[in-house]
């Protein structure tokens, strides 16, 4: 099955510390406003998820989700969560850390895709 949304070791290690430290956890990728396009880790009372969210999986047990506006136009992409040096965003709970969630993207194969939308009709049936 393809996965809308993968993380890195460097990500995933990062989640690991994330969660030690504040127990369960949620992405949400920006869509500009403030902190740019950037993948957002809230705990789950921070921010609420509603009709105008998608959910593309999960990465380290976290869910990850995407504004349905945003997710219209990179939904033929593979999201990657990656971590860079530097200061996370101000909203983000690695803000802190002197390292940064960084999302990268891949276009999704002839193949993948048609996958993808197969299971996308399996689910509206």
């Amino acid at each position: 099955m393809v996965e809308r949304v993968i993380a890195t070791e460097a990500a995933l290690q990062l989640i690991r510390e994330l969660k030690a430290q504040y127990g369960q956890l949620m992405f949400h990728q920006s869509g500009g406003c403030c902190d740019n396009s950037a993948a957002n880790c809230y705990l789950p009372s921070d921010l609420t998820i509603g009709p105008y969210d998608v959910k593309l999986g999960e990465v380290g047990g976290v869910p990850f989700y995407i504004g349905k506006q945003q997710y219209e136009y990179w939904k033929h992409t593979q999201l990657i969560l990656d971590v860079i040096d530097g200061h996370g965003g101000t909203f983000s709970l690695e803000g802190n850390t002197g390292k940064a969630f960084h999302t990268r993207s891949r276009l999704f194969t002839d193949a993948e895709w048609s996958e993808i939308e197969r299971l996308v009709a399996l689910d509206l049936r």
